[in-house]
């Protein structure tokens, strides 16, 4: 509110201070008696398991039949409404550190819900019954992940971790040491971590400085720092199992020196209890950041602190692989749950907010002004929303099964195929998820106004947790030269051409539906356009190998959009299948078939820009710091 100079010249009405400070009384009362609520999209993930991407044809009827996976579904279900996301806004608060016994004290309620969490047996899910694990099908834990993703992505961040450290080493682990760690990690009674970047060595680990010295009894003495270890320190466990890189004293130059390492916080006596008399590792200090304020971002110090080899030396980096993989899958959902939080917030306001009156005439005429959801630009921020957070949910399901194929098959072939797929997919779902999720927390944010600049709406809180989700594991323009360089032109386009062969039997299979016609053609178009594009990028990269580097994010981003634009082509064919024959909700599937719609007439389109920018000469990034250094006095 501004005041004109007048007012300044003589005093203020006392009844304008009263007013302003009812008003605000109102915002504030306003805000947090509505809050922020989260209802898990239920409806949306069983449709898409059960009949976009099939999921009852992979996973075994008896060990998981439907009524099964239905109730777990529902469970988690209420876990995250009810338990985690109460607690998000909390974690904001961040967490304490005192530099004494306890080191971090994680925001208020959140060791009691995880507390819960274990006793629920959720960390459990997925694990194998041998180490006391319920062997639920990969695509089942990734609807856990998505909803606890979403009510509370950064208390998250401590069991998703621990689930990384798990999968690490069920591959490369010895039976001793998988026996000695992983029921405690499979229960969830310890925690784990992954410990990698040092001050001087983040992206690039080839030059980390971590010592590892081999002792007598076959164990090894750590010694190093490290820095941004997500969730390093936290009173949720009793123990915490740290998977550090370091370096023998024979180790060759390069990542290719590199092996891994298994430290845990406190050792264990002779006897298997834990000596918690002593740490074996330190945590000297938590980072301070924009946002996931409740995960303690920690500096971890070892010196001669014990450690385990796992699997072979100077193998680190393809074990330390494991890990990141399934990580990098889970920040691709924290982009789904970034945008799905911020789209029902959205939702919800854009319903209630009255501004102005809607184009085409008044919605309610008895009230001052209309609901803003009325009004086309706000349809146009919601619409976006909607078809990136529903196409990115069967992306990241599509993606999750096929790890179940390769699970639960004996094909060679099949598995070798699914391999292929997921490892091309990977990058899209971490990069191109988080980069465009964090585009639709931006927009749930613009929805609200000026009122999703304050701080009790909650909706920055969204966008500043987001943020982080296109730096770690990975930032994007790392995933990118990842998918082109590597997925890619390294490996002959044999993946890309497999899956976009595929794009095209797929439509050629629907070509008959006449309603989705435009959709299945421009859908044929573009798979044909993204391999001869990769094409392209490979011939130029072997004159200029700068040609990979620059294009790679615009690939990246193309590479997404038609990947979404397959999600909902098979999710339109559904919906029209299921309208001719009656079946299911008809308004639901009628609400998917316009969301397609506005996402190949709004969202698709981008990739003719990316298509144009990809393949621009790498000599307009040239010459940079000569240009900068110019135009400096």
């Amino acid at each position: 509110i501004f005041f004109s100079s007048d007012y300044f010249l003589s005093p203020l009405p006392e009844n304008v201070f009263q007013d302003l400070k009812h008003f605000f009384e109102e915002l504030q009362q306003s805000a947090n008696a509505r809050g922020m609520a989260y209802k898990a999209p239920v409806k949306d993930v069983k449709f898409v398991l059960d009949h976009v991407i099939k999921a009852h044809e992979v996973m075994p009827e008896e060990t998981c039949p439907p009524d099964v996976v239905n109730a777990v579904i529902d469970e988690v279900a209420k876990f995250t409404e009810k338990e985690l996301h109460p607690i998000w806004k909390v974690g904001d608060e961040g967490c304490k550190y005192d530099g004494g016994p306890g080191d971090v004290t994680t925001p208020p309620g959140w060791k009691e819900a995880y507390a819960r969490y274990v006793e629920g047996g959720w960390p459990a899910l997925i694990g194998e019954e041998e180490y006391g694990g319920q062997n639920f099908p990969f695509t089942v834990d990734t609807v856990k992940t998505e909803f606890c993703g979403t009510a509370n992505w950064t208390w998250f961040m401590y069991p998703m971790l621990s689930h990384g450290a798990v999968e690490c080493m069920l591959e490369f682990a010895s039976d001793e040491m998988k026996a000695m760690f992983l029921p405690k990690l499979v229960s969830g009674e310890w925690t784990g971590t992954m410990c990698l970047t040092e001050s001087h060595a983040g992206s690039d680990l080839s030059d980390i400085k971590s010592k590892a010295v081999p002792t007598d009894n076959g164990a090894y003495k750590i010694t190093g720092t490290k820095i941004f270890i997500s969730c390093g320190e936290c009173d949720f466990a009793e123990n915490i199992v740290h998977l550090v890189l370091a370096k023998l004293p024979d180790a060759p130059a390069g990542t290719k020196g590199i092996s891994l390492f298994l430290v845990p916080k406190y050792l264990n006596n002779a006897d298997g209890s834990l000596d918690t008399s002593k740490k074996n590792v330190w945590c000297t200090g938590i980072e301070h950041k924009m946002g996931i304020k409740g995960s303690a971002t920690a500096v971890l110090a070892f010196e001669d602190s014990i450690g385990y080899l796992i699997g072979k030396p100077h193998d680190g980096m393809k074990q330390m692989f494991a890990f990141m993989n399934t990580a990098r899958l889970a920040v691709g959902v924290q982009g789904l749950g970034a945008a799905e939080l911020a789209y029902q917030q959205a939702l919800t306001y854009a319903r209630e907010r009255p501004s102005g009156r809607a184009p085409g005439g008044a919605v309610a005429p008895e009230k001052a002004a209309d609901p803003i959801i009325f009004h086309p630009e706000v349809s146009r921020m919601l619409y976006k929303m909607k078809s990136f957070t529903e196409g990115a949910r069967v992306l990241v399901y599509h993606t999750s099964l096929l790890m179940d194929k390769m699970k639960y098959t004996d094909d060679a072939a099949l598995k070798k195929r699914c391999a292929g797929e997921l490892a091309l997919l990977t990058p899209i779902v971490k990069a191109f998820l988080t980069e465009t999720g964090f585009e639709m927390a931006n927009d749930g944010l613009q929805v609200y106004g000026g009122h999703g600049y304050i701080n009790e709406w909650g909706m920055e809180q969204i966008v500043r947790d987001a943020r982080i989700s296109q730096l770690y594991e990975g930032t994007t323009g790392i995933q990118s030269l990842d998918l082109l360089g590597r997925k890619v032109i390294l490996n002959q386009m044999k993946d890309l051409t497999a899956f976009c062969q595929d794009i095209i039997k797929f439509c050629d299979a629907n070509m008959s539906n006449m309603k989705m016609l435009p959709h299945t053609l421009e859908m044929t178009r573009l798979a044909s356009e993204w391999m001869s594009l990769a094409g392209q990028l490979a011939l130029k990269a072997q004159k200029d190998p700068a040609t990979i580097e620059s294009a790679a994010v615009d690939f990246m981003h193309y590479s997404g959009y038609v990947t979404l634009g397959f999600m909902w082509l098979k999710t339109e064919a559904v919906c029209y299948e299921q309208l001719a024959k009656g079946e299911g909700e008809e308004a639901f599937h009628k609400s998917k078939i316009a969301t397609a719609d506005f996402y190949f007439a709004r969202l698709l389109p981008r990739t003719e820009g990316y298509a144009k920018s990809m393949v621009a000469p790498a000599q307009v990034l040239s010459g940079f710091d000569q240009h900068a250094a110019a135009m400096e006095e």
